[in-house]
């Protein structure tokens, strides 16, 4: 049963990782509203349904509503719902989504995408506790924790007058930034592993392992599309190789394509030393060898300092490969 549930959105062991879980454990303890942000992809929903399912509201409603998805006309009739008569083709009366999650949770999706009149509406609830079915004169109090994601930087909407300040600070109670994929690399295996095991029990088919050279490919990769799009890769190669070491040919192209093309990263103005020596480190064993000896001798010190460093930035979750070029 486990292994066919989704593995834990906060599944990893960088330093990032470990803060966002232990700030999801304290969160889930209380009412207080939370905003999660990141980038697509990177399992905001999952988030939210994790502090829902941790905390005392667990037996209670968990409902989701995407807010990019619904015209500014049908925004405050889904969330609050209507009474029959409110408008053309309400035949009978409707719960909004404030009444479905009554006592749990609401999880308001892409809150960046919010319309003006509906960035009021949800703040005059979140002011008073009660609102207003369309078409009904009589208040409704209730009773829902609001956990809100967004992938728009609020604060520059709110410099250029998209999204309304007194709003993001209701929301912005307690904030989890989520890392994009490509900042935590060192995860990427145990993620590879818990999908592999997922989707082998889903759609039952053989156990796979990634080859390490398929590994490295997946480290160097940068996924745009973030943690969705590696659990997708990792379906797809349950689905379609049917041997049980999974190869680089075995990759998507996109993927494949970083064996050929140059390592680099960027030193911005302001970065410290240490991020600095953290990045080339990282970079080292992603692009030249993930072996410690080699990687060692590329970077012009010992194993031993390496293996210092490794413990100082939190890097020694970092996947090794203990064989020796020729």
């Amino acid at each position: 049963l486990q292994k066919r549930s989704e593995p834990s959105p906060l599944l990893g062991s960088t330093e990032t990782m470990r803060a966002v879980g232990h700030l999801v454990e304290e969160v889930a303890a209380s009412d207080v509203t939370v905003l999660i942000q990141g980038e697509s992809g990177t399992g905001k929903e999952l988030v939210a349904r994790a502090i829902h399912q941790k905390g005392l509201r667990r037996d209670k409603p968990f409902i989701s509503v995407n807010c990019a998805a619904l015209p500014e006309q049908l925004l405050e009739a889904e969330l609050f719902g209507h009474v029959k008569g409110a408008f053309t083709g309400a035949y009978t009366d409707r719960p909004g989504r404030f009444q479905m999650a009554e006592g749990g949770t609401l999880f308001l999706d892409e809150v960046g995408d919010m319309p003006p009149k509906g960035q009021g509406d949800l703040l005059r609830v979140i002011e008073e506790g009660m609102f207003r079915r369309v078409g009904s004169s009589d208040l409704t109090h209730c009773n829902v924790r609001i956990i809100a994601a967004t992938n728009k930087h609020l604060e520059q909407h709110i410099k250029d007058g998209r999204f309304r300040e007194d709003l993001f600070y209701r929301l912005h109670v307690v904030p989890i930034q989520l890392p994009p994929l490509g900042e935590r690399v060192e995860d990427i295996p145990l993620l590879i592993e818990a999908f592999l095991a997922h989707f082998t029990a889903k759609h039952k088919r053989a156990a796979k392992v990634m080859s390490p050279d398929a590994l490295q490919l997946c480290q160097r990769y940068r996924w745009p599309g973030n943690v969705r799009e590696l659990r997708n890769v990792i379906e797809r190669m349950i689905i379609t190789v049917h041997h049980k070491v999974v190869q680089p040919a075995d990759l998507p192209e996109p993927i494949r394509q970083v064996a050929v093309t140059q390592a680099e990263f960027t030193v911005r103005p302001g970065m410290t030393i240490d991020a600095v020596e953290k990045e080339l480190i990282r970079q080292t064993l992603l692009h030249v060898s993930a072996n410690r000896e080699l990687a060692a001798r590329a970077l012009g010190i010992s194993r031993r300092t390496l293996q210092y460093k490794l413990k100082k930035y939190s890097l020694l979750s970092f996947p090794e490969d203990p064989s020796i070029a020729p």
